[in-house]
């Protein structure tokens, strides 16, 4: 089954961060995209669902435990 891809204002509203920050992620290399760009005008870049759940992944941390 071919993974589901998401549009960036989709992205940016799972992650709670404006768009630019989506794109900043990009640039970095930190979340991957297809491009599906048909011609010489504006890129049209969609991001995998199974990209952005790894991102999510490996961006959590462990929430320290209190201590008493």
């Amino acid at each position: 089954m071919p993974s589901r891809l998401l549009s960036i204002p989709t992205v940016a509203a799972a992650l709670d961060v404006d768009r630019r920050t989506v794109y900043r992620f990009i640039e970095a290399g930190d979340l991957p995209v297809v491009d599906l760009r048909t011609g010489p005008g504006r890129s049209r870049v969609r991001v995998p669902a199974a990209s952005l759940d790894e991102f999510i992944n490996r961006r959590a941390v462990a929430m320290p435990t209190a201590r008493r």
